[in-house]
């Protein structure tokens, strides 16, 4: 049995791709079980997609026994979510991207921090939730400091169209996250204001560096940013709009209204790394600023096109 916490759209795909492989599997849901136990669909999240019946879902806690839990729930909440909770498992693992600003800690290292007797891991990638459900072939990165629990983890969550790459860089699967939806933002932006797919490119390859160079600074192994969990997700959010961060930017842009109730994590990613004085930022202090609102897109624009031309 796997035990996933948390029935939002990445949690329940997970649960169907798993149970879809044979897998029993375990699904809290904080509301809506009953309704999802029923109709077996999570019609809000995932319409239009059955749960196999190997995917038992319960609204108790208390039941998540299993030794290996996988977190599904957003980096700015999970913290209050475990402050209610200590897990059963020994193998903790978080699908969260993020850092939670009141720590400063990306979800798997704030899982660390919280129970230091258990193995802490981070599931992370180029993925959607609507393909993994569907069954279309989608790679992603296990990070986790016990590279005997990579192995074992890799082995338990990996399926025939789900793929996991193993890691032993956990800063920098984390950094490589968290750090892509920032970017994410400003290529929304981009887009948005109808600076066309050359601007939209550069601002990848610049933002791929600035990624690279704040994850150094965090401690992360360089060549992990080149991977699924860096390069791979960037492009990944930066060309689709399926990405709600990417549609953020859009929005920010093209003076429509973001209604949507899903979380935007780059827009705390970027606050909570905004001018860091250490590390030179442009960009993630720029989508802090125009998330906020403090600054026109215009004005940014301007201001980093005339930055002090350099070596690349």
């Amino acid at each position: 049995m796997i035990d996933i916490a948390g029935a939002g759209a990445f949690g329940t795909s997970l649960a169907i791709a798993l149970a879809r492989a044979g897998r029993p599997v375990r699904l809290w849901a904080r509301d809506g079980a009953e309704y999802m136990r029923q109709s077996r669909e999570n019609t809000k999240r995932l319409p239009d997609i059955r749960l196999p019946d190997q995917i038992e879902v319960t609204d108790d806690l208390d039941a998540l026994r299993s030794d290996i839990l996988l977190l599904a729930i957003p980096t700015q909440k999970l913290g209050s979510f475990l402050d209610g909770y200590k897990p059963h498992a020994g193998h903790l693992v978080s699908c969260a991207k993020g850092i939670d600003l009141t720590t400063g800690l990306g979800p798997a290292s704030l899982l660390s921090a919280r129970f230091p007797d258990k193995v802490a891991a981070q599931l992370t990638g180029p993925s959607f939730a609507v393909d993994i459900a569907r069954g279309l072939p989608t790679a992603l990165t296990l990070a986790c400091q016990d590279a005997t629990a990579v192995t074992t983890l890799q082995k338990a969550l990996s399926t025939s169209n789900l793929r996991l790459y193993g890691s032993t860089d956990i800063i920098g699967a984390e950094m490589g996250g968290a750090l892509k939806n920032v970017i994410a933002i400003g290529a929304g932006a981009v887009m948005g204001r109808g600076l066309g797919e050359s601007a939209r490119a550069a601002l990848m390859a610049r933002g791929f560096a600035e990624m690279r160079r704040i994850a150094r600074g965090f401690g992360a192994i360089d060549e992990t940013l080149s991977g699924l969990s860096g390069l791979g997700d960037l492009i990944l959010t930066c060309t689709s709009e399926k990405s709600r961060n990417m549609r953020f930017g859009l929005s920010l842009t093209q003076g429509t209204a973001w209604s949507e109730d899903s979380t935007v994590e780059g827009v705390a990613t970027a606050r909570g790394l905004a001018a860091r004085a250490e590390i030179d930022t442009p960009l993630v202090d720029a989508v802090a600023k125009l998330s906020a609102g403090e600054v026109e897109f215009d004005e940014i624009t301007e201001a980093l096109l005339a930055r002090p031309l350099t070596m690349e």
